[in-house]
């Protein structure tokens, strides 16, 4: 997991051959005044889904987990809170893996919670158990996916 503000966005983008092309596009547009929805940019590699949701309780929120795709959670407005949790300590799953959706859900509870503001992003690899949209409100947000 990478936690960070938008503005530090060029320390990591070495990391992955899509991270430049994804935190330049979110930089140059403003999302926040656009439409939701998705927002191709590199066809099933790199797409964006620019979301508005509510906010949910830690304890109602279960932890997901994907494999084919990083996710880049990029908050907009409001307040959000991600739990997290190493992978080796998973027990309980209430979805199993599909690989169509990328997403295994369980209900164990998040060990740490990240706390972001609008500007700040959070990487989260598929070794990182994480619970997202936590917290009181409307949420404006913005869902990278980054094929690994």
């Amino acid at each position: 997991m990478i936690i960070s503000k938008l503005g530090n966005s060029y320390r990591i983008e070495s990391l992955h051959p899509l991270f430049k092309k994804l935190f330049e596009y979110v930089k140059q547009h403003d999302l926040l005044n656009q439409p939701t929805g998705k927002i191709v940019l590199d066809g099933d590699n790199l797409f964006i889904n620019n979301v508005a949701i509510d906010g949910v309780s830690g304890d109602k929120q279960p932890l997901e987990i994907h494999r084919d795709y990083i996710d880049v959670h990029i908050l907009l407005e409001g307040n959000e809170t991600i739990g997290w949790k190493a992978s080796e300590e998973l027990k309980t799953e209430i979805k199993s893996y599909v690989k169509e959706e990328d997403c295994a859900l369980y209900s164990d509870q998040p060990t740490t919670f990240v706390n972001i503001q609008p500007g700040e992003f959070v990487i989260v690899f598929p070794e990182d158990p994480h619970a997202p949209a936590i917290g009181n409100g409307k949420i404006r947000k913005l869902i990278a996916k980054v094929k690994v």
